[in-house]
């Protein structure tokens, strides 16, 4: 059992009812726009530990107990730290770039460095099988693939209080540190490397035909 897993479970958990139980916490610390362009670019970090409520941070660590082991034991405890926090910093990043002018938008959540977790596991190892709502059997890279179009549909539609753009950049952190920290994956699963690429790839050209 790693202490340092163990350490982020426990000051998400801490952390996230602190702001249950009191908003004027909650409102300092969550991830607002405004706010983060007046300065308080602490809102940026400490926003990955909050959560609306007690389901969305059940879920988020339950996702991160699942997939964190194969990061760790991958690539070890240091980089584990470095896909976490980079992720969650990656996402509120993406966020700000998408969401700059809108100095009302709010968020909150671990998911963005839940998702880099989550998309290094599948890119160290592609091949384990993941089950959706722990019955469907799916490649994990197909997985990965199809959550991050879904990801972008979500940017797209704008129908939902989910933070789609946290995951994605999330995801893109989690994608480019492991690729850091472990190149010999373009050699060993070049072909994965490449379709795991794709919705990130589409994003972007996405973003810059201005079509999100």
């Amino acid at each position: 059992m790693n202490t340092i897993l163990i350490g982020v479970i426990i000051a998400n958990v801490l952390i996230s009812y602190k702001g249950f139980n009191d908003p004027a916490f909650f409102r300092k610390y969550e991830f607002h726009v405004g706010s983060i362009r007046s300065g308080e670019q602490i809102r940026m970090l400490s926003s990955g530990f909050l959560h609306v409520d007690m389901m969305h941070l059940v879920f988020n660590m339950l996702t991160l107990w699942f997939f964190a082991p194969v990061v760790l034991n991958w690539l070890g405890t240091f980089s584990f730290v470095l896909v976490y926090f980079g992720s969650l910093i990656f996402g509120s990043l993406l966020t700000m770039l998408f969401h700059k002018n809108d100095y009302s938008y709010r968020a909150v959540g671990a998911s963005g460095a839940v998702t880099g977790v989550l998309y290094s596991a599948i890119l160290l190892q592609p091949d384990m099988m993941l089950g959706i709502f722990f019955v469907i059997p799916i490649p994990a890279y197909l997985f990965g693939i199809l959550y991050l179009l879904y990801s972008i549909y979500g940017m797209k539609a704008k129908n939902d209080n989910i933070g789609h753009t946290a995951h994605f950049g999330g995801a893109v952190g989690g994608y480019l540190i492991t690729l850091i920290k472990e190149p010999s994956l373009l050699m060993d699963h070049t072909l994965m490397t490449i379709l795991l690429a794709i919705p990130i790839l589409i994003l972007f050209v996405m973003a810059k035909m201005d079509k999100l």
